[in-house]
Order: structure tokens, then sequence, then C-alpha cells
């Protein structure tokens, strides 16, 4: 993994996490919109400008690589850089959570 790559996603933005997690299944900006509003129970609503402009930039570094178009939309899906960029993520989100549950149970 290359300084940009490191740079760029960590830590992760809330968007790039949500586009890489919902990306292990291929789909399309909209529908990535939608799969967060739903496993996010409509916490977080990704707006539509931010979608596309990062799924350009992330295409371009790699991280996720577009498969077709289906109706006009493009798919696009996760990339193993990609894979690798979310464990890490993942694994700094792990150690936060274990830190903070260790201070809050300590007082």
């Amino acid at each position: 993994m290359d300084n940009h790559i490191k740079k760029v996603y960590m830590p992760m933005t809330e968007t790039a996490f949500y586009i890489l997690l919902c990306l292990k299944e291929p789909n399309h900006g909209y529908g990535i919109v939608q799969k967060v509003e739903q496993i996010t129970g409509g916490a977080i609503r990704l707006a539509p400008g931010t979608m596309y402009g990062s799924l350009s930039k992330m295409e371009k570094d790699g991280v996720i690589r577009f498969v077709r178009e289906e109706d006009k939309r493009k798919i696009y899906r996760i990339t193993e850089l990609g894979e690798v960029v979310l464990q890490v993520e993942l694994k700094r989100i792990e150690r936060l959570y274990k830190n903070a549950q260790e201070v809050m149970a300590h007082g």
C-alpha cells in the first residue's frame, strides 16, 4: 500500500468506509446510497454529489473498479487493495472501541 493510499484513506471518511463496505457486492452509486440508508437505519444519507465524486476518486486510486454498465448506471466492486484498506480501517475501529470500553470500565 503506497503513501498516497495511506494518506487519503487512513483514517477513512465515513463515505469511503460505507462505499467500500457496500461494494463487497457489485453495485452502482444510487444502490450504495440506498444500502447505506438501510443499514444505518436512515442515520447516514450519502449525498449523490459526494457519492459520485468519491466513486470517481476511489476508482482512480484503485480501491474500487468499474465492472459493467447496467441501464446507464456504472456498476463498481471493491478491489483487492480496497479490501486491504477496509480491513486496516476495521482493525483501527475495533482498537478505538476496545480502548473506549477499557477506559469507561475503569472510570
